[in-house]
């Protein structure tokens, strides 16, 4: 690995632990009074999460203008030029090793297999993008997927906050998140691995070396399948969010409907 995608690692590393001990904390409390309340085991993983959503929004729309303006990248997606690429992949793994030591640090509360299998499997291959300059597109086109981690995160924050599951907001959330996280994750596969398929026996292909070639298709078979494994779990949570949301307002129209009715057989009575 080059200098400076080392240090860009270490800023980066730095960085989320600086923006997980000071800003987390003071913007959590100024957004909701109710921060404060929750135990120290819950301010930990609020904190972890609000920092991943913010790395998450900066990594995903800088994905989205790599995608769109980047000729280099787009036009030779195995050897363009990596560059902007590095520069948010790098940023990406600073993340990802700040996470791995806070779950190991707090593995009782926030541990999750498949969160740390994630991690490794996209540090294994981003490994040769930083080092190599290697597929830069793909690299670039796996962390459009970071656009869903938001609207999880802000599934955990009604969960900590004790929001009815019948609530407008969580509900219109999850409907959200289930849609994105389909789109960003689930829907791009045929997409990605036609363009993969497209490289293979080619020159460029042939370059990379069977250790770069392995790791590119493992770790992106990982990760597809944990994806999945979320994608089945987010969609089951979904439907029972919007089926309890529907038999809640059910249960309220009855009640209405016999207030309503006690009142008019009050009236009647009276008269």
């Amino acid at each position: 690995m080059e200098m400076r995608e080392l240090t860009v690692v270490a800023g980066s590393f730095v960085g989320f632990q600086l923006l997980f001990s000071v800003a987390s904390p003071l913007l959590s409390s100024a957004i909701s009074p109710t921060y404060g309340l929750l135990p120290p085991t819950k301010h930990t993983e609020w904190n972890s999460r609000l920092v991943s959503t913010v790395h998450a929004l900066i990594v995903g729309l800088f994905c989205l203008y790599i995608l769109c303006f980047d000729e280099a990248v787009n036009s030779n997606p195995v050897w363009g030029d990596p560059s902007m690429v590095k520069l948010n992949v790098a940023i990406t793994c600073g993340y990802l090793l700040y996470d791995l030591l806070l779950l190991a640090c707090n593995w009782s509360t926030m541990g999750d297999r498949f969160f740390v299998c994630h991690h490794l499997a996209a540090l294994y291959a981003y490994g040769y993008v930083l080092t190599r300059g290697v597929l830069p597109y793909f690299a670039n086109f796996r962390l459009i997927s970071e656009l869903s981690t938001p609207f999880v995160n802000q599934r955990w924050f009604f969960e900590a906050l004790k929001y009815p599951r019948s609530n407008r907001m969580v509900v219109v959330n999850g409907v959200a998140m289930t849609v994105v996280f389909f789109l960003v994750r689930i829907a791009v596969m045929p997409s990605y691995w036609a363009s993969v398929f497209s490289t293979f026996g080619t020159e460029d292909f042939e370059r990379l070396g069977s250790g770069a070639q392995v790791a590119w298709i493992t770790s992106c078979v990982a990760l597809d399948i944990l994806n999945t494994i979320w994608m089945f779990k987010i969609t089951r949570g979904c439907y029972k969010v919007l089926a309890g949301s529907k038999a809640q307002k059910g249960q309220e129209q009855a009640e209405a409907s016999t207030r309503s009715d006690k009142k008019k057989h009050a009236n009647n009575h009276a008269d």
